[in-house]
C-alpha cells in the first residue's frame, strides 16, 4: 500500500524529470543550436571558431552557446584568453560514440551530415 506521502513524493520526482526533460528540448529547438551540437561533435571550439565554421554571426553564435550551456548540454573550458565550448560528456550515451546525445528523458542521435 502506498501512503499519500509516497505518492507526493513520487510525483515531484516524475515533475523534476520533466522540467529537466523540458528544459533539454527547449534548448535543442532551434536549428542553430543543432548545427553547433554537431559541429562540437569532433572537438572543443570557441565561439570564434563556430561562427566562421558555421556562417553565423558571433553575437546569435553567443546567445545560442549561451542556451545550450544554461541547459547542461556544453560546458566550458578557458585557455589563455579563449573560452571553448563543448558537449557536456555526462548527456552523451557513450563516451565512443559522440554522435548519440542521452539526456535520460530522451536520446537524441545526430547524423554526421550538416
Amino acid at each position: 500500500m502506498t501512503t499519500s506521502k509516497n505518492r507526493g513524493k513520487e510525483s515531484t520526482s516524475k515533475s523534476d524529470d520533466s522540467e529537466q526533460c523540458a528544459k533539454y528540448l527547449k534548448a535543442l529547438a532551434d536549428p542553430a543550436r543543432i548545427r553547433i551540437l554537431k559541429a562540437l561533435q569532433g572537438s572543443p571550439l570557441t565561439g570564434t571558431d563556430l561562427s566562421n565554421l558555421l556562417d553565423i554571426e558571433i553575437p546569435n553564435v553567443s546567445h545560442h552557446l549561451r542556451v545550450l550551456y544554461h541547459a547542461g548540454i556544453v560546458h566550458t573550458r578557458r585557455e589563455g584568453r579563449f573560452i571553448y565550448y563543448e558537449i557536456n560528456r555526462e548527456v552523451l550515451a557513450s563516451r565512443t560514440v559522440a554522435q548519440t546525445l542521452d539526456f535520460g528523458c530522451c536520446t537524441l542521435r545526430m547524423s554526421g551530415e550538416e
